[in-house]
């Protein structure tokens, strides 16, 4: 059967329920959360994202007060603490000059917001498609590894990397940021799922469907 985005995320949704996703309390949650995945497993990164929580509860003018020493601290059970900390201090010190207001951001930026979000250090085509549905309510396709290797089991092609899946899913005007941020949920839950080993797609629901982008 030929599936749209629109269809494949209302048949997902229909087999899986709602995702829940992000799972988080707080936007700068979300953010923390983000920065410490990159290059790593979830059980890594929830263990830096507690160190924040414990040392900061999330607020943001807290973090912006912690010193380099500190946030690399926290930030070592992620990995790559160095560039992580780096990439904690340049994402909150750029949301502070706007007093950590979303909505005026995203105004502020209007259509160059990823561009600006690119500009940040440690902030790569994912963690800036993360941001612009989570954190600034402006849905977007996250094409993350989960995505890419689902699109391909259904028939979609030459999909190497972020880019390749990103630039041919733009979500229409049916995609609400809920569903933006419940399809990328849904996407990830049936990875973890049926990817691990991808033969196991076979037993899914998704088999012997095909995407039409």
């Amino acid at each position: 059967m030929g599936l749209t985005l629109l269809s494949l995320y209302q048949k997902m949704q229909r087999e899986m329920g709602p995702s829940g996703w992000w799972p988080a309390d707080s936007k700068e949650e979300i953010i923390i959360g983000a920065l410490m995945i990159q290059n790593t497993n979830w059980q890594n990164a929830d263990k830096a994202v507690a160190n924040f929580r414990q040392r900061t509860g999330f607020n943001p003018e807290q973090i912006t007060k912690l010193s380099v020493d500190e946030i690399q601290a926290l930030v070592r059970p992620a990995g790559f603490y160095k560039n992580k900390s780096k990439a904690v201090t340049a994402v909150f010190s750029w949301l502070a000059r706007f007093n950590f207001d979303y909505p005026q951001i995203r105004q502020t930026y209007g259509t160059n917001l990823r561009a600006a979000l690119l500009k940040l250090h440690g902030v790569g085509d994912e963690t800036a498609d993360v941001f612009r549905t989570y954190i600034f309510d402006d849905p977007a396709f996250i094409a993350d590894k989960y995505a890419r290797t689902l699109f391909t089991k259904l028939g979609v092609h030459n999909l190497s990397n972020y880019q390749s899946l990103a630039k041919r899913c733009v979500l229409g005007p049916s995609f609400t940021v809920a569903m933006a941020q419940d399809f990328h949920g849904l996407i990830d839950e049936f990875g973890k799922t049926y990817f691990h080993p991808v033969t196991k797609f076979a037993q899914s629901f998704l088999s012997g469907d095909r995407l039409i982008l």
